[in-house]
């Protein structure tokens, strides 16, 4: 059992201001697993502090300075991506194999693009004889959630560091061995005194980040609810607000894509990090003819998956992160029968033996877009087939939705893919099953969120703009 009862503040391991204490539950077992120290108030504002003072002088450290330090972390976060996979695997239920080749290489890759970015960035300009300069933004917060948490550390962290800011981490209270690991790694590194600083807890750390005066940035990925009260607590001091919320990705499989393969690859997405994704392609939309072929394919693919305890070699699908997450994923699944929707593959239970919070992978079929499982982000492994009879109704049944994170379009014909992915509105099209690229802009539309992340653009917006008029001029009498 894990005991994390220390915060990284000021380059050092400090008792927590508070005595409360939260505790950790293996999801693959329900049994106790740790402990963590949950902060306050007063822990925040010391942290705060720190990030403060330390910014005077790390937001004016010179590219190389930044570089090195960027290669020190990657350095050490290579020599303990090991311990990082069975952290990340023992906190939130990931298979052990996609903990190594997905979660953990993740934040490797982050780490790795963003050197690239700083090593050949442009931070001066001259516009019409006006210097236009871009500047550190300040001291950063950032609240990061469960589902992939060194992708989401990593992607804010990095970037952060490499614009010459300072920052205050809050990783998630349900899964912070992998945020306290992390912070090891930066102490390892030798990131100056102050620069990064972490506090574990819960809504009252992330409440103090939001509201506390001497935060200028924060930078939140969660639930959109819980997006929209970061925002609102921000609001008061016009701190500036990255958001990355929910998703209910739609995946176009016209009638002219391979569709065996498209419908398999869109599941097996579906299904992957056992649906615990925001940007999971969770809306399957289909031509109506081809229906019960979709639905059959996508069956198989659920009947397929090695479903098992995360330390099993051969697990393909681990549990999901708590009780709470099951509760609301079994409530789903209920509304989409309740609501009529063709139940042909999982369901709220799984096979026996398995005491943790598993849930079967989840096929519907003959969804419409207007019901529950439709409409609301389920974060879990249950995937809505949709029919559609032309491409016109396939995009505006895409678009129907208060989200805007992702989409997916498949179809054998270049230019009508190219054409579909221009009419969607979200922030990311993968076309007939691209992966993501590091160095593109994740972020999303609407209730999506704000912002963006990853590459040139995540950099980006942890830098504030600076007009310096009569550059280089001599002064006017």
């Amino acid at each position: 059992m894990v005991q994390l009862q220390r915060f990284y503040i000021d380059g050092a391991w400090r008792a927590p201001a508070s005595s409360r204490v939260g505790t950790l539950v293996n999801p693959a077992t329900r049994k106790e697993d740790g402990a963590v120290a949950l902060g306050n108030a007063t822990d925040v504002a010391n942290a705060v502090a720190a990030a403060k003072a330390a910014f005077s002088s790390y937001s004016l450290t010179s590219r190389r300075d930044r570089l090195d330090l960027l290669d020190r972390v990657i350095a050490v976060y290579e020599r303990r991506a090991e311990e990082m996979a069975q952290a990340i695997s023992r906190e939130m239920g990931s298979p052990i194999t996609l903990a190594r080749q997905a979660h953990v290489p993740f934040g490797l890759g982050h780490l790795k693009t963003i050197v690239d970015v700083l090593r050949d960035y442009e931070f001066d300009e001259m516009v019409n004889g006006t210097l236009v300069t871009r500047e550190p933004f300040g001291v950063c917060a950032f609240i990061t959630p469960w589902n992939w948490p060194m992708n989401q550390i990593a992607c804010k962290v990095a970037p952060a560091l490499a614009a010459g800011c300072t920052m205050i981490l809050k990783p998630s209270e349900i899964a912070p061995r992998s945020g306290a690991l992390f912070a090891e790694i930066m102490d390892a590194a030798g990131v100056p005194a102050g620069v990064f600083n972490l506090v574990q807890g819960d809504y009252e750390v992330g409440q103090a980040l939001a509201t506390h005066v001497d935060v200028d940035l924060i930078s939140f990925t969660g639930s959109t609810p819980a997006g929209v009260m970061v925002a609102k607590s921000a609001a008061e001091t016009v701190k500036r607000v990255h958001q990355e919320l929910g998703g209910k990705s739609p995946n176009i499989i016209a009638a002219d894509a391979d569709f065996e393969r498209a419908v398999r690859h869109g599941a097996r997405l579906c299904f992957s990090n056992s649906g615990q994704s925001c940007n999971a392609p969770t809306r399957m939309l289909v031509p109506a003819d081809r229906m019960d072929e979709a639905a059959a394919i996508a069956a198989a693919v659920a009947g397929e998956l090695k479903i098992g305890p995360p330390e099993d070699q051969a697990t393909e699908m681990g549990p999901v992160v708590s009780e709470r997450q099951l509760k609301k994923i079994r409530e789903l699944i209920q509304a989409g029968i309740t609501e009529g929707a063709r139940l042909v593959a999982g369901g709220a239970d799984v096979a026996p033996g398995l005491e943790g919070f598993y849930v079967a992978p989840t096929v519907f079929a003959n969804v419409r877009n207007d019901m529950t499982i439709a409409r609301e982000e389920i974060f879990g492994p249950v995937l809505s087939i949709i029919p559609y009879g032309d491409i016109e109704e396939a995009v505006s049944l895409a678009n129907d939705t208060v989200y805007g994170l992702c989409a997916y379009v498949s179809s054998g014909d270049p230019e009508k893919t190219q054409a579909i992915s221009r009419r969607l509105r979200a922030g990311m099209v993968h076309l007939n099953g691209s992966v993501a690229d590091y160095a593109g802009a994740f972020g999303g539309y609407k209730r999506s969120g704000n912002g963006r992340e990853w590459g040139r653009h995540g950099f980006e917006e942890f830098l504030e703009i600076k007009s310096v008029f009569g550059h280089g001029k001599t002064a006017v009498a």
